[in-house]
């Protein structure tokens, strides 16, 4: 049960879900576009078996969308027009969606174009979606609150998958490609359809002051004035501790999203229903990890919730590289979408925690851009490399070290406490 709001300035029941239905509508994309369908797609009939422009679309999206992230979040709060910001990355994602209907064999450039900027448009959108989390709910749910969202999020992924599911034909069906075309469709269809709550229900927080003349330029020079304050003058050691731990796991994290169900084709040769029934395993586990890790989260904390999906983590890289038969891997499934719910969700409560009230879109704008999705410019490609030159085995493998490293940097960051109320202060050096 959603926690009920325990202060007049605390969103309703309904606000939250409303909240919640936007990481229901967005995952369509995350799983039709960037790990079940496309991929596969462009891999195998447009780009050739060329795994390594894959991993390059996916840095260059993330990248693009790391370096527009904390400028655009700073801004964000400047304006308090975060669900502005939002519906126009929102919109930009669903458009090119819609549009991955019109590739076709070697239209390679066109693909990737395409892709990069409705991943964008998908990235982009999160920072705003983040940073309406702290003015939802009291600090001592934050870890609730964000699981019900990751939850929400894995339920519309197992939702888009069970209707593409239903729509392919066999794969010797003359009319598989066109269908395979149109998922992109249903999937910009789904997202747009189900984000609609959160534009309607969820309200904007006040306006701190008035906004300067540019807010472009304010929220640049606020978001340099952020890294200055966290990297250079160490303000917040432990938000900037954390920040760098987070940029390497969360590596990890979504390279495995961007290249498991390649993996899954590549090493054994799984067909198109049973990557989707594998995928839908994975959803499944991912709302049981996220929905229970978040109750686990307020309990324990954040932080300690985090290096026990990381030490998950790491065992799950390691059982991939030795996998031989597909229950293998079904097992390798279920942990891994329990640590993928729980990592994540866990993670952007720890966020939410060391931020500090009135910046969140600017400190989430770090938060998702510079540390999240600029993360994933090296990963992916270095997989997709790997990949082609030693085979999936010792990349997966390879994605050990990220995961490790983050696991160590993670003990070095000290949490608040998180059932507290007031700002976060300034932690000593």
């Amino acid at each position: 049960m959603i926690p009920a709001p325990s202060r007049p300035d605390i969103a309703s029941r309904g606000q939250i879900f409303s909240w919640t239905l936007f990481d229901f509508a967005n995952t369509a994309f995350s799983v039709v576009v960037v790990t079940v369908i496309f991929p596969r797609y462009f891999i195998g009939h447009v780009a050739g078996g060329q795994r390594w422009l894959w991993g390059l679309a996916v840095s260059l999206s993330m990248l693009s969308a790391a370096l527009l992230a904390p400028p655009l979040g700073a801004a964000a709060d400047f304006s308090r027009k975060r669900k502005r910001y939002l519906l126009m990355f929102t919109l930009a994602s669903v458009t090119c969606t819609a549009l991955l209907f019109t590739v076709q064999q070697g239209m390679i450039v066109v693909g990737m174009l395409l892709f990069i900027i409705a991943n964008i448009g998908f990235e982009g959108g999160i920072v705003f979606y983040d940073a309406f989390l702290p003015g939802l709910t009291t600090r001592k749910s934050y870890g609730r609150v964000s699981g019900y969202g990751f939850a929400m999020g894995y339920m519309g992924s197992l939702a888009i998958l069970l209707i593409v599911n239903a729509m392919l034909p066999p794969p010797s069906d003359p009319g598989y490609l066109f269908v395979v075309r149109l998922s992109f469709v249903v999937a910009a269809a789904f997202f747009l359809l189900f984000s609609l709550p959160m534009f309607m229900f969820v309200s904007e927080p006040p306006l701190a002051g008035p906004p300067p003349p540019s807010l472009l330029r304010a929220g640049m020079q606020r978001a340099a004035g952020t890294l200055r304050l966290l990297f250079v003058e160490r303000k917040h050691p432990s938000l900037a501790r954390f920040l760098i731990a987070f940029f390497i796991y969360n590596d990890g994290v979504l390279t495995v999203i961007a290249f498991a169900a390649i993996f899954a084709q590549q090493v054994l040769q799984m067909s198109d229903v049973e990557i989707i029934g594998f995928f839908a395993v994975v959803q499944t586990s991912a709302v049981i990890g996220s929905a229970v890790f978040g109750v686990i989260t307020d309990n324990i904390g954040p932080k300690k919730t985090i290096s026990i999906t990381l030490l998950l983590w790491i065992g799950i890289v390691i059982a991939a590289y030795f996998v031989r038969s597909t229950g293998q891997f079904y097992v390798v499934a279920l942990a891994a979408g329990v640590a993928m719910g729980s990592s994540q969700s866990a993670s952007r409560s720890l966020m939410a925690l060391l931020t500090p009230r009135s910046r969140e879109a600017e400190f989430f704008g770090l938060y998702d851009g510079l540390c999240g999705k600029a993360s994933a410019v090296v990963g992916p490609l270095v997989y997709g490399i790997l990949a082609d030159l030693t085979g999936e085995r010792i990349a997966a493998l390879a994605l050990g070290s990220f995961f490790v490293a983050g696991f160590i940097l993670l003990q070095s960051v000290t949490e608040p406490p998180h059932n507290a109320e007031d700002p976060i202060a300034e932690e000593p050096m």
